[in-house]
């Protein structure tokens, strides 16, 4: 009979402590040790591994397989029937799968689950289900009365145990199913409070065991911290096959999701959607949303081809240099504070314009965040430009990375951030010497430059 045993786990970090304290070791967290009960391994795994430390073995061996051998069969995927949401989950929901999706409250989780489902639900061959353990049965359907989804087909389930849920899953066995949210989710087999390191972990355990054996594709809604990470221990996101992010300002009219992890796709994947009345609705050209056309050009802004998973997609990057009154200022929304100040020094060493007395402040219009280093010379130039009072032309764009040297560098898909800023109506492009096309792109002239104080003047040229 195994003997049970008490243990105590950090919420934040995870970390498992024998005795109780005031403050977590190992992250140095403070009343955040609950206590929670194990079992101690029982005399015959005991035995079992003693003989296989002393050179024995236990059990029967299991089969080995050459790679070269395995059978190839191709994923299946299951259209959502959001082509951006489509788009992030890497073409399409893919069976067996499970993705964690998480973003600050309010942001639009349970709004595109909801929409999502109930459009699936249409298709007799899809049949879904959504579980909700935060709100009501009835909550759930005044929203989807609200957006004016249709309700027909979707089945829906108020419960927050696992052990319920899973045998439900395999009753009416649904080929996708939402759970709202992991964190009020509970195990029996443990004794802590939902919400837990310990009762998260094993809940998305078993629901992903399940889904793995099963073919459901699971939907897993997940907070939030302060900082904006999933809440929980770090070992969700490795168990999960796709994580996505909500971004997006709460006073915004879009909302960008973000694929940071994808087994089926490509990672850092983005779908931009428009909040309206009837829930969020993709927006199908989404650089034509960050892209402000002004009567006259004014100092400070530049455009740039940046890329977000697949798709190139073009931004306008705003800066404002000006006086510093006491200490000077180094402030970027949607961009790396800390890159900016390196790209500011470089400035300043290799392109002969100097900011050391000045606040820089730097805006990636429309709320994205742009974590390429192909926008360095994009933030350099607008930089320049709001210094000098010198407006850059409305039909220039401009993309790649400036390194310590000063030298231009290259970045990837070249080709297709041209062809993107030509269907837009750019017919001028500041590029790294290394993108440089072979042939020449109709209705685009294209200025390789090697250096920094090379595309400082050629953006000033004209």
């Amino acid at each position: 009979m195994s003997k049970a045993k008490t243990q105590y786990v950090c919420q934040h970090c995870g970390n498992v402590h024998p005795k109780w304290s005031g403050q977590c070791a190992e992250c140095g967290e403070w009343n955040a040790l609950v206590e929670t009960r194990t079992e101690s391994a029982s005399p015959a795994s005991t035995h079992r591994a003693k003989a296989i430390t002393g050179g024995g073995y236990a059990g029967q061996a299991a089969a080995v397989t050459l790679l070269k051998e395995v059978n190839l069969t191709r994923e299946s995927r299951v259209t959502t029937g959001i082509s951006e949401f489509d788009r992030v989950l890497g073409g399409g929901l893919v069976n067996g799968s499970v993705v964690l999706i998480g973003g600050d409250p309010g942001i639009g989780k349970s709004t595109i689950l909801l929409q999502t489902l109930c459009h699936m639900a249409q298709d007799a061959n899809t049949p879904a289900l959504y579980v909700t353990g935060e709100e009501s049965l009835s909550q759930v359907a005044l929203r989807a009365k609200r957006l004016e989804l249709p309700t027909d087909q979707l089945m829906v389930m108020a419960e927050t145990c696992v052990e319920t849920i899973c045998a439900t899953l395999a009753a009416r066995q649904p080929k996708v199913a939402v759970l709202d949210s992991i964190q009020t989710l509970y195990t029996e087999t443990l004794q802590s409070a939902p919400g837990g390191v310990s009762q998260i972990r094993e809940s998305a355990a078993l629901l992903t065991r399940y889904a793995k054996h099963s073919g459901t594709a699971l939907f897993l809604v997940g907070h939030v911290t302060k900082e904006g990470a999933l809440a929980g221990p770090r070992v969700l996101e490795h168990m999960v096959d796709c994580v996505l992010y909500f971004e997006g300002e709460s006073d915004s009219r879009y909302r960008m999701i973000r694929a940071v992890k994808n087994r089926f796709g490509a990672v850092n994947e983005l779908g931009v959607f428009a909040i309206t009345d009837r829930g969020l609705r993709e927006v199908s050209n989404p650089s034509a949303i960050f892209l402000s056309r002004y009567d006259e050009a004014i100092p400070g802004s530049i455009v740039m081809v940046s890329r977000e998973g697949t798709r190139p997609l073009l931004v306008e990057v705003q800066a404002l240099v000006d006086d510093a009154l006491s200490n000077p200022r180094r402030v970027a929304v949607g961009l790396d504070q800390n890159r900016l100040a390196m790209l500011l020094a470089v400035m300043h060493r290799h392109g002969g314009i100097q900011t050391s007395g000045q606040d820089v402040f730097v805006n990636v219009v429309g709320g994205v965040k742009v974590t390429e280093t192909g926008s360095d010379l994009a933030v350099l130039l607008a930089c320049a430009s709001s210094l000098k009072g010198r407006a850059l032309s409305q039909q220039l764009a401009v993309f790649g990375e400036v390194g310590l040297s000063g030298e231009i560098r290259p970045v990837p898909n070249g080709q297709e951030r041209l062809r993107e800023a030509v269907k837009h109506g750019f017919s001028r492009a500041i590029v790294p010497r290394g993108n440089a096309p072979r042939q020449p792109i109709e209705g685009l002239e294209i200025v390789p430059v090697g250096r920094l104080h090379e595309a400082i003047d050629a953006a000033f040229s004209q």
